[in-house]
């Protein structure tokens, strides 16, 4: 997302939620939302790797539906870190 202000432009990391937008406000209600200085694309790549790791049962009782979404997440968090890291 990106957010225009009087000192510039802010780039941040959202997932989920709710825009509403009004004639003067724009409200996001995010799920999670992290500023582009705070994505770490290590961390990123570590969690995605995790999260693989999970699905092929490699970590004991495996949550199927929960490894899965931690699998989106990382992922996106990841692509997200690589194209900011341009940017920044």
């Amino acid at each position: 997302m990106r957010v225009q202000t009087a000192e510039g432009e802010k780039l941040f990391y959202v997932t989920g939620g709710v825009l509403e937008i009004q004639p003067h406000v724009v409200t996001v209600l995010a799920d999670s939302a992290l500023h582009a200085d705070q994505l770490d694309e290590a961390e990123a790549l570590a969690a995605r790797e995790r999260a693989r790791e999970a699905l092929e049962g490699k970590r004991g009782e495996v949550d199927l539906a929960a490894a899965q979404a931690a699998l989106v997440e990382a992922d996106a968090r990841y692509r997200a870190a690589q194209q900011l890291s341009g940017k920044r």
